[in-house]
């Protein structure tokens, strides 16, 4: 319900900005209208181009009240939240095939680079733990895109689809193991500006991980004590803003 949730308010939010670029031009029908740069580019079977961007990562967990007894006959309950975000970077090529005036499908191989950190907080004693989780996902997303229509040298834009992920970086032994791969659902909106010699394109996008990441059975623990770390939760899905600049 939290997925469905936040893809709506994503949607909408990405529509509400479309139509309001959209619209724009409508006011300035009364203004000249300038020389295109580039007015074929978008009429190209295929085109291609480069990205680089920031991004923050994020887990959310489903904590479940998980009591763990000590030897000493404590008891502990333990739970787990990203408190704080540290941006990434993120780097990747990008195809886009035409479809109609208005429709495009992309394909974005993508390297993101960042973490998360994760805090868990003993609800009794206030003690507080953490992990630092270092992700490299290698993402290939496939999206559709729909665009308002050009006006002058901008053309705003909505884009939807889903990006499988696989994490490079796992590290086991840790208080948490997260799974290698990850099924995004892709949400956005940006905005063409066509520049004398390329075509600049600021894009914010939101990801929402549809899968469970959170690895239960913790055979490879050595340390057997970090495992009520794990118990305390029913799972943990992804989540991911993106903000690009991709150059064609």
């Amino acid at each position: 319900m939290n997925v469905i949730r936040h893809v709506r308010h994503t949607w909408m939010l990405g529509a509400m900005v479309l139509v309001v670029l959209s619209v724009l031009p409508m006011k300035n029908f009364a203004q000249e209208r300038k020389v295109q740069n580039r007015p074929y580019i978008d009429m190209r079977r295929w085109h291609y181009g480069f990205l680089f961007g920031l991004h923050m990562q994020d887990l959310e967990f489903t904590n479940n009240g998980y009591i763990h007894t000590l030897e000493d006959g404590a008891d502990e309950s333990w739970f787990a939240d990203v408190a704080a975000y540290n941006p990434g970077f993120s780097v990747g090529v990008l195809g886009e095939l035409y479809l109609t005036e208005h429709l495009a499908l992309r394909f974005i191989p993508t390297m993101h680079f960042g973490d998360k950190m994760v805090y868990f907080h003993e609800q009794i004693s206030g003690v507080m733990e953490k992990q630092n989780i270092k992700s490299t996902y290698f993402s290939v997303p496939v999206n559709v895109k729909y665009a308002a229509q050009r006006f002058n040298n901008y053309r705003p834009y909505v884009v939807a689809g889903v990006a499988p992920m696989l994490d490079l970086t796992v590290k086991k032994q840790k208080a948490l193991l997260t799974k290698r791969f990850d099924l995004a659902l892709e949400m956005g909106f940006g905005c063409d500006f066509y520049l004398p010699f390329f075509k600049l394109i600021p894009e914010l996008k939101f990801c929402f991980g549809l899968t469970d990441l959170l690895v239960k059975d913790r055979s490879d623990l050595i340390d057997k004590n970090l495992l009520k770390y794990t118990q305390s939760l029913d799972g943990a899905s992804s989540r991911m803003v993106v903000l690009t600049l991709y150059f064609e």
